[in-house]
């Protein structure tokens, strides 16, 4: 266990530690590469019960980590990413479920990525690490889940990137979840995220300190970071979120500078966005994972969306937001659409929002008390 209550608030997780797990033997990946002595770095919440049966796995999204709840000193600024959602009495109820959450590998909160040294050479990989897939990431948590003595998970949960992850569980292991909650996501990236991702990587790439990816040691390519977390940013966001938040409002009073610098506060925002993702995010590893996004067909994989679905055994409850153009509610509901037709139990809500794909993260109420419902009705 993970989670030490030390904090005055009855619903918090506590302070908490993040923990490793090695393995020497190698990870075979979907490309043919063999990834040899992978650590994963993961947290759990709560306790797993006699019968091993009451876990649920969160899986992150693209900038997320194996950090999802409590805070790991009690200075600090933040919790985890879904503390509003983990804890005792929240709908991932740790008086009831334990909860497991890792950083995938090609990350770069603790688990092997890029930044990792390889052990042939003793140096970071850089961009000698092997391209990755989601359903690697996965392969690399089953490898946990087995380690951790745990023969099916109550449930996988995860939007986004992490909803890749999920659909990737119930059919490439169906038999291990008995239900996956899908938020913000889709089947398969669209030739639109591709683009969003190409840029992305692009701005990354032209920074003369990317230098081929061999940057660790030196200054680090922080510009081109910062400029693909900024488009990368305004893909989560709407536009109606930007007009209510920062409208044309300028940064300082007395009309236009007439400036080539930032003025307006919605580009004083993305440069924070931009700037603060630095301190906590690898360049690298941004590229590795996005473009792992990218191979995401989970279609392709099995011939059809009909037969991926076919595999799965799991009950799904997948929600998605009115305002998300980035995976938009049809591709929830295409996904359910197509487990009912196969005769698989499940269901789809949209629901309405202003903030855009970021409202799995943000519009927290309204998901509440159907996340609640649905675990607690899984057998």
């Amino acid at each position: 266990m993970t989670a030490v209550q030390t904090e005055p608030y009855s619903d918090s997780v506590g302070i908490v530690q993040r923990q490793y797990l090695t393995w020497t033997e190698p990870l075979r990946l979907e490309s043919g590469a063999m990834l040899g002595s992978v650590t994963l770095a993961y947290e759990t919440y709560g306790r797993l019960n006699e019968s091993r049966d009451n876990a649920i796995l969160l899986l992150h999204a693209l900038s997320g980590d194996a950090h999802a709840a409590g805070r790991h000193s009690l200075t600090d600024r933040k919790p985890g990413w879904w503390d509003a959602m983990v804890g005792p009495g929240k709908p991932f109820d740790t008086d009831r479920y334990y909860v497991i959450c890792s950083n995938v590998i090609g990350g770069c909160q603790g688990s092997t990525g890029p930044a990792t040294h390889d052990p042939l050479s003793a140096k970071p990989y850089g961009a000698r690490f092997p391209l990755i897939t989601i359903g690697d990431m996965v392969r690399a948590q089953i490898r946990l889940i087995d380690a951790l003595g745990i023969e099916q998970l109550h449930a996988v949960a995860g939007g986004s990137m992490g909803g890749f992850q999920a659909l990737e569980w119930i059919t490439a292991a169906p038999e291990r979840v008995r239900g996956a909650i899908l938020l913000a996501t889709a089947a398969r990236s669209s030739p639109q995220t591709i683009a969003w991702g190409s840029i992305g990587r692009r701005a990354i790439m032209q920074d003369p300190n990317w230098r081929g990816g061999d940057y660790y040691g030196h200054e680090a390519p922080i510009n081109g970071l910062a400029v693909a977390r900024m488009i990368g940013h305004v893909t989560y966001l709407s536009e109606s979120s930007l007009e209510q938040r920062f409208a044309r409002r300028l940064q300082h009073p007395g009309g236009p500078a007439f400036s080539l610098e930032a003025e307006f506060a919605v580009e004083s925002y993305l440069n924070y966005q931009g700037d603060s993702f630095n301190d906590r995010f690898d360049a690298n590893s941004y590229l590795y994972i996005t473009k792992a996004m990218d191979y995401w067909d989970l279609p392709a994989r099995y011939g059809s969306l009909e037969a991926a679905m076919a595999r799965v055994r799991a009950r799904l409850l997948a929600l998605s937001f009115s305002s998300d153009w980035l995976y938009p509610p049809a591709e929830s509901q295409a996904i359910v659409a197509t487990a009912r037709w196969v005769g698989r139990i499940a269901h789809h809500i949209e629901l309405p929002s202003n903030a855009g794909h970021d409202a799995f993260l943000v519009d927290i109420d309204a998901q509440r008390p159907l996340v609640r419902a649905f675990l607690s009705e899984l057998r």
